[in-house]
């Protein structure tokens, strides 16, 4: 299968005009193939997520490249590289982050709404669906507040997919949830990577979830120390 996301010789450097920078990242060299399901796993300060910022466009390497769909991101200025973000790129969060006086279908319906196009029959459809996908057909028109905490991740989880992004990026997703809503809430991705072909990063703590993945990329202080696809 083709690459949907590469990273060549990718390095970070925080503070470059002090005099004490440091440097979190050193010469990453990645490819993730469409569709595939992936893992990140590294210790608190290791580097991953930087390195998830920097691949979902919400922070820029000091240097090296990154190509999404065979496109270099390297001279896209700040509304280009929104574009990018919101047309590609699903993200979801440990934390839901969702508007709790909003009801679970206009959360889900969020990111669409901040490309300021037209609320169609045909996207209302789709937010409907994936609430349904997600189990919370019967849900759609609560608030957030008023939902648990494994419904309110499951919103997230539809919520990052209404714009039909090619890459979801997942930082902690199950980091907040029990045992039996974690194994659900990985159950759930992977019935989206099937069914949608929606390539997943998935950065976790949790090594019994990394170990379910189709591979496992670790990182040590800043470099790809394992990379281990099954």
């Amino acid at each position: 299968m083709a690459d949907i996301l590469t990273l060549r010789n990718i390095e970070k450097i925080y503070g470059e005009k002090t005099k004490n920078p440091t440097k979190v990242l050193f010469d990453v060299n990645l490819s993730f193939e469409e569709n595939s399901f992936n893992s990140i796993i590294g210790q608190s300060g290791s580097g991953k997520s930087t390195l998830l910022n920097i691949i979902g466009t919400l922070d820029k390497p000091s240097s090296g490249e990154v190509l999404i769909a065979g496109k270099s991101l390297k001279t896209l200025n700040k509304n280009q590289l929104a574009d990018v973000r919101n047309g590609f790129i699903g993200f979801i969060f440990q934390f839901h982050y969702l508007l709790p006086e909003f009801t679970a279908l206009e959360n889900v319906l969020m990111p669409y709404k901040i490309s300021k196009k037209p609320l169609t029959k045909e996207i209302m459809d789709r937010a409907e669906e994936l609430l349904d996908l997600v189990g919370l057909k019967n849900f759609k028109n609560q608030l957030a507040l008023n939902l648990s905490g494994g419904q309110q991740q499951r919103v997230a989880i539809a919520r990052s997919l209404i714009n039909n992004p090619k890459i979801v990026l997942a930082d902690e997703p199950t980091g907040n949830l029990d045992s039996d809503t974690t194994e659900k809430i990985y159950n759930l991705l992977r019935d989206i990577n099937s069914k949608y072909k929606t390539t997943f990063i998935i950065i976790t703590h949790d090594r019994h979830i990394a170990e379910k993945t189709d591979r496992i990329i670790e990182i040590k202080d800043g470099r790809i120390y394992l990379d281990l696809a099954k």
